[in-house]
C-alpha cells in the first residue's frame, strides 16, 4: 500500500511540476525574499541551512511578512504548500497540515498541529483553551514544519509544527519600529486599524539590552446580526505586550528572558447562517455571543558553549484563558416556559510549566548529534454551563415537573446545567538524534524520543434541570509510554542538487469526552492516535542565485483517529476512536528571479486523504463513515503565487506585489454535502521610502471581493471571507 501511494503522489508531483512551470498565474507561493539569500532555520532544534535539511520545511522571513501586509495567521498561513487555516473563532482557529484533521472547527483534544515559540511549546499537552495568533509584528520568521515531528517535539504534532521566531534583545545597537495602519472593509461600518511599537536598548553595550513591543488592533465587524439589530457586530481587538531581556556576562555565555502576553476581544462570534442565500453576511441571536481569550508566557534560557558541545536550559510557564458565550436558541428557539434564550458557554484556565535540557554537538565535522529530555506539567480547570434567564422562578413555582426539587439544587443562578472538568497532566521524555555525513554527499540520520504521560482527570456532572443523574468521574492515575522513531538520508552530490528520504511518526495522547456523562451513547473517553510519514523529496537550485525548486512526495498512515464528532440537535461535541486514513501528496515550491528587480514564488501542494477503514459514528447513517470518504476541509489542491516588483536602484525605491491563493472544495463535515474552498484570493501591495528608514504602504486584501467558506462543521453555520479591505500603513525602523 506504501509503494502505491507514493507512486500515485510521485506520478501527481510531475503533473503539479509542470503545472507550475506552464501556467505559473495558477501556481503558488511566497515563503522566501531571494533565492540567493540563505534562510537558517531551528526546525531540528539547531540552526541549521533550510536548503540542508532533508525534511519539509519552509520559512516565511520578516520582509515576507511585510510585504504581505501580514497581521495574522490568516494572511500568510495559506500560502505555504499543503496549508489550510480553519479560520473561526479568533485565538483558537487551527492550522492543518497535510489535511491531518477530522473537523474544520476545533479539534475536541490536542490540535494536530504543534504550536511553538522560540521552541518553546504554546499548546498544552491536553485540550487547548487557545491557540495563540502571534502577532506577525518583530517576528524574525515563522517556520512551518510538514510533516509528523513527535521525535524532537513530542504529542500534538501529527500533521507538523508551527514555529515563531520573536527578536530577542540585541546589545550591539539602539534600534525602534513603529507601525501604523488605517483599513476599509465593505460592509463594516467603521475603519479598521493597527499600531504597533518596538524599543531596542542597549544597557551594557554587547552584554545586555532589552527589548519592549506593543500592539494594538482593531479588525471593524463585516458581519450584521439580524438578531441583536447590530450591522458589523464581530468586531475583534487585539492586544499584546512582549519584553526580551538578554544577558551575555561572556562570549560563550548567554541568559534570555522573554514574556509576553496577548488578549483577544469579540464582540459577536463570526460564523454566519446559511440558508437560500449561499453568500450571505448574516447572522441570527438574541444576544451577543461574545469571547475573550487570553494567553501569557513567561521563560528563561540559558545557552553555554562548550570546547565539544552547546548546552541550551529552557524553562517556561504558559497561562490561558477563555471565556465563551453562545446563544443556543439559534437552533432552538426560545424557550415557551421562560420566554428567554437559552445560553451556554465555557470558562477555563490551563496553566502549562515546561522545562527542557539539550545538548548538542558542533555542527562542523560529519558526526553530528543531539540529545535531550523536557519535563511538561500541565493542570486545567474549565467550567460549561447552560444557563436559562427565570428558570429558576419557573421550576420553583411548578416543583411537579422537576421531581419537588429546589432551584437551588438543579439550576442556581438560573444555570439548569453544569459540568466541571479539570486534569492533571505529566510528561517525561527523553529525546535525541544523531547524525553521520559519508564523503561529504551522503548524510544518515536517526532519532528517537521515548516518552511517558500521566494524566489524573476528573469529570463532574452537577445536578440539573433536566434531572440527567448527577455523575463524578475520577478514573484514577493513567499512563501512557512509548516510543516514537525517525530516520532519514540525504544525498547531496552537489551544492545545486540534494535528494533526501525520510520516516517520521507524530502522536496525541488520550483524554476523557466532557459531554458524554449527560448525552447516551457517547464514550466516555477516547484512546491516542498515532501518524506514519513516509517522504522523499528533492532540491534544485537550476540556476545559483536565481531559480530553485523543491519537490517532495508523502505518504502519511494516521492510525485509530480521534475523531471529532457532534451529536445532533444539541451539537454537543465528543471525541471518538477508530478506523484510520490514508494521505497521499506532493508539494512544489519554486524561486524564480529572472531579474534583480523581480521575483516570482510558487507552492503547489496536491493532497489525498481519506478514510482507510469504517470510523464509527453511532448517530450516523451505518454507523459511520465508509472507507474512502474524504477527511473534512481536507482539500486536493492548494496553491499560492507571489510577483514582487523591487526597484532597488530607483528613486523611493518603489516596491509593487501581487499575491494570489488557491484553495480547492473539500467536505466540511464528514459526509457533508457543503463544502469549503473553491476559492481565488487576490492581494495587492505597493510602498515607496519616503526617507530612510520610513516606509508608506498601500494594499488591497481580496482585490475581487471572493465569498468563500472557511470552515461550516454544522454545515449550516460557519465562517466566510473577509470582504474586500483596501487598507494603507506606515513603517519606521530607525537602528544606531
Amino acid at each position: 500500500m506504501i509503494g502505491r501511494g507514493l507512486r500515485a503522489t510521485l506520478a501527481s508531483g510531475a503533473g503539479a511540476f509542470a503545472l507550475t512551470m506552464a501556467l505559473p498565474s495558477a501556481a503558488q507561493t511566497a515563503t522566501t525574499d531571494d533565492p540567493s539569500e540563505e534562510i537558517v532555520v531551528t526546525a531540528t532544534k539547531r540552526a541549521e541551512p533550510l536548503r540542508e535539511l532533508a525534511g519539509s520545511v519552509s520559512a516565511l522571513t520578516e520582509k515576507s511578512l511585510q510585504d504581505l501586509n501580514a497581521q495574522s495567521l490568516s494572511d500568510y498561513i495559506t500560502r505555504v504548500p499543503g496549508v489550510v487555516f480553519n479560520d473561526y473563532q479568533p485565538g483558537i482557529s487551527e492550522v492543518v497540515i497535510r489535511g491531518i484533521a477530522s473537523t474544520t472547527y476545533h479539534e475536541a483534544n490536542q490540535a494536530t498541529t504543534g504550536y511553538y515559540l522560540n521552541q518553546i511549546p504554546l499548546v498544552e499537552p491536553g485540550f487547548p483553551l487557545a491557540i495563540p495568533d502571534v502577532d506577525a509584528f518583530d517576528l524574525a520568521q515563522v517556520e512551518v514544519l510538514r510533516g509528523p515531528q513527535g521525535t524532537l517535539f513530542g504529542s500534538s504534532s501529527l500533521g507538523g509544527a508551527i514555529n515563531y521566531v520573536v527578536k530577542e534583545a540585541d546589545a550591539s545597537a539602539y534600534a525602534a519600529a513603529g507601525e501604523g495602519l488605517v483599513s476599509s472593509t465593505r460592509r463594516a461600518g467603521e475603519a479598521s486599524y493597527a499600531i504597533k511599537g518596538m524599543v531596542n536598548i542597549p544597557i551594557v553595550r554587547d552584554r545586555l539590552a532589552a527589548r519592549v513591543v506593543a500592539f494594538e488592533r482593531y479588525d471593524a465587524g463585516y458581519l450584521d446580526n439580524t438578531g441583536t439589530g447590530v450591522d458589523g457586530s464581530n468586531d475583534l481587538r487585539v492586544r499584546g505586550v512582549r519584553g526580551s531581556l538578554v544577558w551575555t556576562p561572556t562570549d560563550t555565555t548567554t541568559v534570555s528572558a522573554l514574556s509576553m502576553l496577548q488578549r483577544y476581544r469579540l464582540a459577536d462570534q463570526t460564523y454566519v447562517l446559511f440558508g437560500s442565500d449561499p453568500r450571505t453576511f448574516e447572522r441570527n441571536t438574541n444576544v451577543p455571543e461574545n469571547q475573550d481569550t487570553e494567553f501569557q508566557l513567561h521563560s528563561l534560557k540559558l545557552e553555554q558553549a562548550l570546547d565539544f558541545a552547546t548546552v541550551t536550559a529552557i524553562g517556561s510557564y504558559v497561562q490561558k484563558k477563555n471565556t465563551t458565550v453562545f446563544d443556543d436558541s439559534v437552533f432552538l428557539g426560545i424557550d415557551p416556559r421562560t420566554g428567554t434564550a437559552q445560553l451556554s458557554g465555557s470558562d477555563g484556565t490551563s496553566k502549562t510549566t515546561y522545562g527542557e535540557l539539550r545538548i548538542a554537538s558542533p555542527s562542523a565535522g560529519p558526526f553530528n548529534w543531539l540529545l535531550g529530555a523536557n519535563y511538561t506539567r500541565l493542570r486545567s480547570d474549565s467550567t460549561d454551563l447552560v444557563s436559562l434567564a427565570g428558570i429558576g422562578s419557573y421550576i420553583d413555582a411548578n416543583p411537579g415537573e422537576f421531581g419537588g426539587q429546589s432551584s437551588s439544587v438543579i439550576a442556581p443562578d438560573d444555570e439548569i446545567q453544569r459540568t466541571i472538568n479539570n486534569a492533571t497532566v505529566r510528561e517525561i521524555a527523553l529525546f535525541g538524534e544523531a547524525s553521520y555525513t559519508i564523503a561529504d554527499q551522503l548524510t544518515l540520520t536517526a532519532g528517537g524520543r521515548v516518552f511517558q504521560y500521566t494524566s489524573q482527570p476528573r469529570l463532574q456532572f452537577l445536578p440539573n434541570a433536566a434531572l440527567t443523574p448527577p455523575f463524578d468521574y475520577q478514573p484514577g492515575e493513567q499512563k501512557e509510554s512509548g516510543f516514537i522513531p525517525k530516520l532519514s538520508v540525504k544525498y547531496r552530490p552537489s551544492n545545486r542538487f540534494m535528494v533526501y528520504g525520510l520516516y517520521s511518526e507524530g502522536f496525541r495522547i488520550g483524554g476523557v469526552n466532557v459531554y458524554s456523562v449527560a448525552v447516551p451513547n457517547t464514550p466516555l473517553t477516547f484512546a491516542s492516535d498515532k501518524t506514519k510519514n513516509y517522504e522523499i523529496g528533492t532540491r534544485l537550485d537550476l540556476v545559483p542565485g536565481q531559480m530553485s525548486i523543491d519537490i517532495t512526495a508523502y505518504h502519511i498512515d494516521w492510525n485509530n483517529i480521534q475523531a471529532r464528532l457532534f451529536v445532533p440537535v444539541t451539537f454537543q461535541a465528543y471525541t471518538t476512536n477508530g478506523g484510520g486514513a490514508d494521505i497521499d501528496g506532493v508539494e512544489v515550491s519554486l524561486n524564480f528571479r529572472p531579474a534583480p528587480w523581480l521575483t516570482f514564488t510558487s507552492n503547489v501542494g496536491y493532497n489525498d486523504a481519506r478514510l482507510s477503514a469504517l470510523l464509527p459514528d453511532s448517530f450516523a447513517p451505518g454507523g459511520g463513515y465508509a472507507r474512502g470518504t474524504q477527511l473534512p476541509g481536507a482539500s486536493d489542491w492548494t496553491i499560492a503565487n507571489q510577483l514582487q516588483f523591487d526597484l532597488r536602484e530607483t528613486g523611493l525605491h518603489p516596491r509593487f506585489g501581487i499575491a494570489h491563493r488557491y484553495l480547492s472544495a473539500a467536505p466540511v463535515a464528514f459526509n457533508a454535502a457543503l463544502e469549503k474552498g473553491d476559492y481565488n484570493l487576490v492581494d495587492l501591495n505597493a510602498a515607496v521610502d519616503v526617507v530612510h528608514g520610513v516606509e508608506l504602504g498601500v494594499f488591497v486584501k481580496n482585490l475581487f471581493d471572493e465569498y468563500g467558506i472557511l470552515n461550516a462543521p454544522f454545515s449550516f453555520a460557519g465562517s466566510v471571507t473577509r470582504p474586500r479591505t483596501i487598507g494603507a500603513n506606515l513603517r519606521f525602523n530607525l537602528t544606531r
